[in-house]
C-alpha cells in the first residue's frame, strides 16, 4: 500500500511537472514552424493543460480500468468548477463577460446533457465516443474560425494571452523539452494508475472513486495554478475562460479518446452521484454569471463560497466513502 501511495504522489507531481515542459517545448516548436500564435494556444495549449487527464483516461481505458478514466474526466471537472472557480471567487469576484453568457456557458451546459444522455445506456460505446469527438472537432473549427475573423471571445483571448506568455526558447531546446515532457507524461501516467489501481484494490473500493477524488484533483493542479496566475495579473477572466475550455476538453475529448480507445463500462454510482454533481455546478455556473436587477453578471465571494463547499462537501462524502471501506477492510 505505501508503495502504490508513493507511485501515485511522485506520479501525480511528475505529471503536472511534466505536463508543464511538454507545453512549453511544443508551443515554442510550433512558434518556429511558423503557427499563429492563436492556434498555438487554441490547439497545442489548450491539449496541453489537458495532457494529464487525457494521458490518465487513455491509459487507464487501454488496461480496462473504465472507473478511474471516467472518474478523471467527470471528477476533474467538479474539481474545476467548485475547487478552482470558487477559491478564485472567493479571493477576487470574477467578471462573467455577455459573449461567455451568450455561447461558452450555454455550450457547455448543452455538453453536460448530451454526456448525460450517453451515459444512461451504462456504457460509452465506440460510436458514443465518436460523438463526443466529433463534437469536440466541430466546437474547437468553429472557435478557432471565430478567432482567425478577430471577433471577440474570452476563450480566444484566453489562448491569445497563453501563447504570449510562452517562454522563448532556441529550437533545440524546445525540441527536446517536447520530447522529455512526453516520455516523462508516459512515465508518470503509468505510475499514477498503477497506484490508484492497487489502492483502489486493496482498500476494496471501486477505482471510480479513486478516480474522482486523488486523480482528479491531482490532474486539475494545471488549472489551479493557472488560475492564481491569473488573479495576479489582474486577468479574473482567463481563469474562468481556462475552466470552461477545460471542462468542455475533459467532457469530449478525454472521455471521447478513452471511449475509443476501450468501451467504458458506466457505474450506477456514476449516474446518481457524480454526473448530477457536475451538472448541478454547471447549471449553477449558468446562473451566477447572469445579473439580476441590473447587477453585472460576475460571480461573487458568497458565491465562490457555494462552490468550493459544494465541492468539499462532495469530496468528503467520497473520501468517507474510502475510509469506510478501508475500516470494513
Amino acid at each position: 500500500m505505501l508503495i502504490a501511495f508513493t507511485a501515485v504522489l511522485l506520479g501525480l507531481i511528475l505529471l503536472v511537472w511534466s505536463a508543464d515542459r511538454f507545453i512549453d517545448g511544443a508551443a515554442a516548436t510550433a512558434k518556429y514552424a511558423g503557427m499563429p500564435p492563436l492556434l498555438i494556444g487554441m490547439v497545442i495549449i489548450g491539449f496541453g493543460t489537458s495532457a494529464p487527464e487525457l494521458f490518465i483516461s487513455a491509459l487507464a481505458a487501454s488496461q480496462g480500468n473504465p472507473g478511474l478514466a471516467l472518474g478523471n474526466g467527470y471528477g476533474s471537472n467538479i474539481a474545476n468548477i467548485g475547487l478552482i472557480l470558487g477559491l478564485t471567487a472567493l479571493l477576487s469576484p470574477i467578471v462573467v463577460h455577455k459573449s461567455v453568457l451568450r455561447k461558452e456557458l450555454p455550450i457547455l451546459a448543452g455538453i453536460t446533457l448530451l454526456s448525460g444522455l450517453l451515459l444512461l445506456n451504462g456504457q460509452i460505446s465506440r460510436v458514443d465516443a465518436g460523438i463526443m469527438l466529433l463534437v469536440f472537432a466541430l466546437i474547437m473549427g468553429w472557435s478557432i474560425y471565430e478567432g482567425l475573423k478577430g471577433r471577440s471571445d474570452p476563450l480566444i483571448g484566453t489562448a491569445d494571452a497563453e501563447a504570449t506568455d510562452t517562454a522563448q526558447m532556441t529550437l533545440k531546446q524546445a525540441i527536446i523539452w517536447l520530447v522529455v515532457g512526453l516520455i516523462l507524461l508516459i512515465i508518470s501516467s503509468r505510475a499514477l494508475v498503477w497506484g490508484a489501481v492497487e489502492i483502489a484494490t486493496s482498500l476494496g473500493v471501486s477505482d471510480l472513486i479513486i478516480g474522482l477524488t486523488v486523480v482528479a484533483i491531482g490532474t486539475s493542479l494545471p488549472e489551479l495554478a493557472s488560475a492564481f496566475a491569473s488573479i495576479r495579473k489582474g486577468e479574473h477572466d482567463l481563469a474562468l475562460g481556462n475552466v470552461i475550455g477545460s471542462n468542455l476538453f475533459n467532457t469530449l475529448a478525454v472521455i471521447g479518446l478513452a471511449g475509443m480507445i476501450h468501451p467504458l463500462q458506466v457505474e450506477s454510482e456514476l449516474l446518481w452521484r457524480d454526473w448530477p454533481v457536475m451538472a448541478a455546478l454547471t447549471l449553477a455556473l449558468f446562473v451566477m454569471g447572469y445579473g439580476f436587477r441590473g447587477r453585472l453578471g460576475r460571480i461573487n465571494r458568497f458565491e465562490g463560497a457555494l462552490l468550493l463547499s459544494v465541492f468539499i462537501g462532495y469530496t468528503g462524502y467520497l473520501l468517507y466513502s474510502l475510509t469506510s471501506a478501508a475500516s470494513l477492510g
